[in-house]
């Protein structure tokens, strides 16, 4: 086999691995483009009422020093150990 075949061999192999790359990331988008519509058609993207309203409630203005202290515990809590 001569070098120009080699090399010529070599070009095909390449394009033919970019190209094999770059259908399967098109592929890859499409795929999460279809989950996407999918989501949104099921309506999965949408949070429910009560989870909206189970987190955490705002802090008083006067639990700042509460959880300074329980800060400060925990940091000398990790410190001693």
């Amino acid at each position: 086999m001569t070098i120009p075949e080699m090399l010529s061999q070599s070009g095909i192999l390449t394009l033919l691995g970019l190209g094999v790359v770059f259908i399967f990331l098109v592929i890859l988008v499409g795929v999460m483009k279809l989950v996407e519509i999918l989501v949104r058609v099921t309506g999965l993207d949408k949070e429910n009422e009560t989870q909206a309203h189970s987190g955490a409630a705002p802090m008083a203005a006067g639990n700042e020093k509460t959880v300074i202290a329980a800060i400060a515990a925990a940091l000398k809590a990790k410190q001693t150990r």
